[in-house]
């Protein structure tokens, strides 16, 4: 095997790889020592096949196979003796053309063989000590624990039936009939559906022509589906509901008392508050751990300057902008819609993909050096986590990722990323800052185009851009 550099360009790399045809010729006649003993062929007793004879039948296919494993063990044999770090699995070019290939099964031609690929860029790390970066915090009050709780009010409230008109807020048990002209559709009818009039949980027009109405009356209402509906049969169309109001029922807020607590899963107010607070707590814990993890990647990001590999850029890219499309279409939204341009929006996520790439460059770097792993039992706890999203198909869902090492893989990266960064953060200098509540779980990028942050939760390293953090407002899901 010969061995020369036929292109050095930036991080761009491309060999050339000779292996002699005595080489290939070596390869092929043991394979075929390997068939001889195997081999049945017509007139020929098993196992006593002629070399010559078995080279002229099976000669071509044998030689296809030989060299596949040869081009595959002499590249990374090419690869290990020049240290070289690819980015990705270089590409092969093999020679083309009948007249080249019939030589080189022939045995009268060496093979050469391109390999094309980039590497992995020299990273000087920054010292980690001269990082400063601010933790927020934001404690939790009496006054967060009682409007949490009013919250919580707010989302069981009780209704009780009453005889006047249907007004914003009261609850109406319906049954209706929908028909789209004058003929039924499919799961346009129901028995006993509760309406919230104000609620918006209805198709428009369907809770506005419900206002006013009284228990026991009838009605016919004109509603028109979205043109973005999912069921696109309906899209866009106008239906005709015939209702019937079964009851109406005022909402009720309910007081905190035992029976309130008791109806949430907890036995008596005071535990309900200590549960409250726990859970904003560990609310506020994580917004602030995602706020610093922000802040030290964007410091990671600006105190580094390296050459990034065009194709791994290219590749996260491409992921975003097919999200980003896909989600668009989706919506039947289109960019102009976003607020932004195809050029500009390109751009914007061509510096998306770049922040992604350089980042998951300097954290496998900083974890490499500092020996940071994953084990199995992090990465089946994890697996464990995300079955458990999954509630009735617990056992197809494990099944799946442990037959699937690349869904492995992306459970054990944000792992491998979370220990590097508390790896660092040992090492910088960080300081807790107070803040409010709103201050806390404000979006940093709300200034940004909307496009720029609409979408920017489709990347794997630096998956602290996006907060999707609704003020404290998951602890109504209490119980």
């Amino acid at each position: 095997m010969n061995v020369t550099e036929t292109t050095t360009e930036g991080l761009r790399r491309q060999l050339k790889v000779v292996i002699e045809a005595e080489e290939l010729e070596r390869r092929l006649s043991a394979r075929l020592d390997e068939l001889k003993g195997k081999a049945r062929l017509k007139g020929f007793r098993p196992g006593h096949v002629p070399k010559e004879h078995l080279r002229k039948v099976y000669g071509r296919s044998v030689m296809a196979e030989v060299v596949q494993q040869a081009v595959a063990e002499t590249s990374r044999e090419a690869l290990s003796q020049r240290e070289e770090r690819p980015a990705f699995q270089p590409t092969v070019g093999l020679p083309e053309g009948e007249a080249e290939i019939d030589k080189i099964f022939s045995g009268t031609s060496d093979l050469a063989y391109t390999l094309s690929f980039e590497v992995l860029p020299q990273i000087e790390v920054i010292d980690f000590g001269k990082i400063a970066i601010e933790k927020p915090v934001a404690e939790v009050t009496d006054d967060d624990i009682g409007k949490a709780i009013d919250r919580l009010r707010e989302a069981n409230l009780r209704y009780k039936p009453k005889e006047g008109a249907a007004e914003t807020g009261d609850r109406l048990t319906i049954d209706f009939v929908g028909k789209i002209d004058g003929e039924p559709f499919k799961g346009g009818s129901t028995e006993d559906a509760p309406v919230v009039l104000g609620s918006g949980n209805f198709i428009p027009g369907f809770e506005e022509g419900l206002a006013g109405a009284k228990a026991g009356e009838e009605r016919e209402v004109d509603a028109t589906f979205p043109e973005a509906y999912p069921e696109a049969n309906l899209a866009g169309k106008t239906a005709r509901f015939e209702v019937k109001v079964k009851e109406v029922a005022a909402p009720e807020t309910p007081a905190v008392d035992e029976d309130f607590a008791k109806g949430l899963g907890v036995e008596s107010v005071e535990k309900l508050r200590e549960t409250v607070k726990k859970r904003l707590d560990q609310d506020r814990s994580q917004a602030s751990r995602l706020k610093l993890k922000r802040a030290l990647l964007d410091a990671l990001n600006e105190g580094h300057s390296f050459d990034l590999p065009p194709t791994l850029v290219d590749n996260e890219f491409q992921a975003i902008w097919h999200q980003v499309t896909a989600d668009l279409e989706r919506a039947k939204r289109s960019l102009a819609d976003e607020g932004t341009t195809e050029e500009k929006a390109r751009q914007e996520y061509q510096d998306i993909a770049a922040r992604r790439v350089r980042l998951g460059l300097i954290l496998s770097e900083v974890g490499g050096r500092s020996q940071i792993t994953v084990t199995d039992d992090e990465v089946s706890r994890a697996l464990l986590e995300r079955v458990r999203q999954f509630p009735g198909q617990e056992r197809k869902v494990y099944d799946y990722y442990r037959s699937n090492p690349q869904l492995l893989a992306e459970l054990r990266a944000p792992i491998f990323e979370d220990k590097v960064v508390d790896y660092i953060l040992e090492l910088a200098k960080v300081t807790e800052t107070p803040v409010t509540a709103e201050e806390l779980y404000a979006d940093p990028d709300e200034d940004h185009d909307h496009a720029h942050h609409a979408h920017d939760h489709h990347h794997d390293h630096d998956h602290d851009h996006h907060h999707g953090h609704d003020h404290d407002h998951h602890d109504h899901k209490h119980g």
